[in-house]
């Protein structure tokens, strides 16, 4: 809706007739955070994932949209890594300079989405959308040319099953239900998975006083210097009561388990033909420029790939739609585009770490920026943020928070948190920006001095 808003400001004519369907309450997507798990309060699927003590994990440099930085928003720069509520807000910030309110339909979930051949022999046609408006009560179905899943893909669990959790005294649960770190105050928390989410969740129970967390990994260890009351082990193989074991022979006690395994790419009200299946990936196939689908080109999904890259990549996703939509960007035939997207895969193949993975996503961004009108954002440096930001988690998993960065839209340092992030225990929005960040504070050690690249980012060879 902002790309669309965009177009229209520089080129003034009609605007597409444009109606979004958001099962939820209110703008936010993902960062809605909600106590609510399983089911909303109309008896729909619990979107969010947003637990209450969670903060960035990546810089907030990282982050910026190219048309509205964190500066411009808060009125003076912030540190590298806030809390949830202040990055929702600044969120809610850019969407509230924008008309996008008018286009949504909220607490609308969609039920169906039907191809309507033309008939005529020429492969066009429509799509019919039959959605539920729950405030209304109502249910109806609507024509539309284009459709655009912006979903995202982290809302349905992949929940697998170990033996013995039916038989388990305590908690078990998957990471979209978690909610509350002080939930497991003075328990023993086993976390199945060595991705962000089990790292994030199991510091988080940790600062909140988890007797022992202990992380399962399936195929590697995250290894990071954990502090004494985590540890790693092999794969969970079964439990039995209380009593957690892992592959290596080894077992303990735990008190809960949280599943952090993942989630699916779901589209249950899309038809098996119209769907797109993959798996977690950095370019998912049957999508051409990550965006387009190859079953039909008047469909399109936003933010499908594993991500290092977020808000602004699925802005330049956004861009690239809106002008296939209006014409201004030409797609080629089926073959071409197919051959492509195969293109994009091979090199995908041949990606060896997350170094590797983050010169592939801004080669990926910057094929669709240059492709359109979105403004620089300087994305070959964000990567090189990224880089520094996967070191500085290495060196400390625990501190890494208390690092600062340069922002790219700016060129400002961000200034450090006023303590430790260990020691702030309030993360609201209003204690946090309530501070007086400067130059200097108790957390200003050498570890938190500005991570500036020293070297010109190398710009990976891009596909035509």
């Amino acid at each position: 809706m902002r790309a669309f808003e965009s177009a229209h400001k520089s080129d003034p004519g009609p605007m597409p007739h444009i109606v979004c369907y958001e099962k939820q309450s209110d703008l936010g997507g993902m960062w809605n955070y909600t106590w609510r798990t399983g089911l909303d309060q109309h008896g729909e699927p619990v979107h969010g994932s947003m637990y209450r003590f969670l903060w960035s994990n990546g810089p907030k440099e990282c982050l910026e949209f190219a048309d509205y930085s964190f500066e411009e928003h808060f009125g003076r720069p912030i540190p590298s890594y806030p809390p949830r509520a202040v990055l929702h807000d600044y969120i809610m910030g850019r969407v509230d300079q924008s008309d996008a309110r008018k286009y949504i339909r909220f607490d609308t979930a969609v039920r169906q989405v039907e191809w309507i051949e033309s008939g005529d022999g020429t492969g066009t046609g429509h799509f019919d959308v039959t959605a539920v408006d729950h405030r209304a009560g109502t249910r109806r179905t609507e024509s539309f040319d284009y459709v655009i899943v912006a979903t995202g893909h982290f809302s349905t669990p992949n929940v697998p099953y170990f033996d013995g959790l039916e038989d388990f005294p305590g908690r078990v649960l998957h990471a979209h239900d978690f909610r509350d770190a002080r939930e497991f105050t003075g328990k023993r928390l086993l976390l199945v998975g060595s991705s962000y989410s089990a790292e994030d969740i199991g510091t988080q129970c940790h600062k909140y006083g988890a007797a022992e967390v202990t992380f399962s990994y399936r195929t590697a260890p995250m290894g990071h210097t954990w502090p004494t009351g985590l540890s790693e082990v092999p794969l969970l193989t079964g439990v039995d009561g209380s009593t957690a074991h892992f592959a290596d022979g080894s077992s303990r006690d735990v008190d809960a388990i949280i599943l952090c395994t993942g989630y699916q790419h779901h589209f249950p009200f899309l038809s098996d033909a119209l769907t797109l299946t993959t798996d977690n990936r950095l370019y998912p196939r049957g999508i051409y420029k990550g965006v387009v689908s190859q079953e039909n080109p008047q469909l399109f999904f936003l933010g499908m790939q594993d991500q290092y890259f977020t808000f602004n990549m699925f802005d330049a996703q956004a861009w690239y739609v809106r002008d296939v939509i209006l014409g201004r960007v030409e797609l080629p035939d089926h073959a071409s585009r197919e051959a492509d997207v195969d293109e994009w895969c091979a090199r995908e193949e041949l990606l060896d770490g997350p170094i590797q993975e983050i010169d592939f996503q801004a080669a990926y961004i910057r094929d669709l920026v240059d492709r359109t009108d979105y403004p620089e954002f300087h994305v070959e440096k964000q990567g090189e943020l990224f880089k520094q930001w996967k070191k500085d988690k290495k060196n400390d998993i625990m501190g890494y928070r208390n690092c600062s960065y340069v922002s790219t839209l700016t060129g400002n340092v961000a200034p450090p948190l006023p303590d430790r992030w260990m020691n702030i225990m309030d993360d609201s929005a209003e204690s946090f920006l309530k501070q007086e960040f400067g130059a200097t504070s108790p957390a200003a050690t050498a570890s938190t001095q500005p991570r500036i690249p020293t070297h010109e980012p190398i710009r990976t060879p891009q596909p035509a």
